[in-house]
């Protein structure tokens, strides 16, 4: 009976013992990862620090980093959230933000489905005149006099609309489609789905991680771009952050304050410091919820070529 019981117990699986070589290239992992986590952590608690810094204090710049929090003012957070330019470039962005990722994803999901059908008619010449525009840029002065043509300028949608479909994006997120199984499509074809809805009941549920993915990608470049802003948009009302930190970063740097009078009695280098921090927390409030979806969107999505 003993013996019985013990044949019913689980095998336990056995242990795999590391050899030197193994701990040794673990332990150079750990370091190298420490120092690059200490590279980014430096410059992050720096600029913290200095947006935290009052307008008298003495001493030197690894003194400021160690400031302690009885020492801290807030004067240059205030200065921001109390500026009624600041609040509406600030809005613009979000605008910019939410209205760039959504025009992209609305245009970018139909045209790498369309292009990861088997069988479609001139899919070859179709991704040829994908790639090409991406292989040879037809800069600047074209895109200015379309954009002004179709009477984009001074309009938020000239930031993000002619950058909408990038062609790695796209050809990342037709590699995922081109992923999934063509059965499942092959069912819903059989239970009378279009491809219209097959694209929305089959494929979109399934591609949750390559949406998440691309549309972080567009976001971060929506979210930092001024150049496009600076191009497009002459109104000052219509000016995102991006620009109004780039004139405050200027204006500091010539010893023009324009931008910095418009602000309280903060010293310049803790507002400039505060702005940089400020316009970086949406991305990283956004980050940690798409995170998990990353590394599987880009890995699943380029896999075939």
């Amino acid at each position: 009976m003993a013996k019985k019981q013990n044949s019913l117990k689980p095998q336990t699986s056995a242990v795999v013992k590391l050899s030197k070589a193994d701990h040794a290239f673990s332990i150079g992992v750990d370091i190298i990862m420490a120092f690059f986590l200490i590279v980014i952590a430096i410059p992050l608690w720096s600029t913290i620090m200095l947006s935290l810094r009052p307008s008298t204090f003495i001493g030197s710049y690894l003194q400021g980093m160690v400031l302690p929090p009885w020492k801290w003012s807030f004067a240059a957070y205030r200065s921001l959230l109390g500026n009624n330019g600041f609040l509406l470039a600030f809005w613009n962005s979000v605008r910019i933000l939410i209205g760039g990722v959504a025009c992209a994803l609305v245009l970018n999901i139909p045209l790498a489905y369309g292009l990861s059908v088997r069988g479609l008619p001139g899919k070859k010449w179709l991704t040829i005149l994908i790639v090409i525009p991406y292989v040879f840029n037809v800069g600047m002065v074209p895109t200015y006099i379309m954009v002004a043509k179709f009477g984009l300028t001074n309009h938020l949608a000239s930031v993000y609309l002619p950058v909408a479909i990038n062609t790695y994006n796209l050809l990342i997120m037709r590699s995922f489609f081109e992923g999934i199984p063509n059965e499942l499509r092959e069912s819903a074809s059989i239970d009378g789905c279009n491809e219209v809805q097959t694209l929305i009941r089959i494929i979109l549920p399934l591609s949750k991680a390559i949406i998440l993915t691309i549309g972080l990608f567009y976001g971060v470049n929506f979210w930092n771009n001024y150049f496009n802003p600076m191009l497009y948009l002459s109104k000052d009302y219509l000016r995102p952050l991006p620009i109004l930190l780039r004139n405050i970063l200027i204006g500091a740097s010539m010893n023009e304050f324009v931008e910095a009078r418009a602000f309280s009695d903060a010293p310049v280098e803790a507002i400039k410091a505060a702005s940089v921090f400020m316009s970086a927390i949406p991305m990283v409030i956004a980050y940690p919820f798409i995170q998990k979806y990353f590394t599987k969107g880009t890995l699943l999505g380029s896999v075939k070529g």
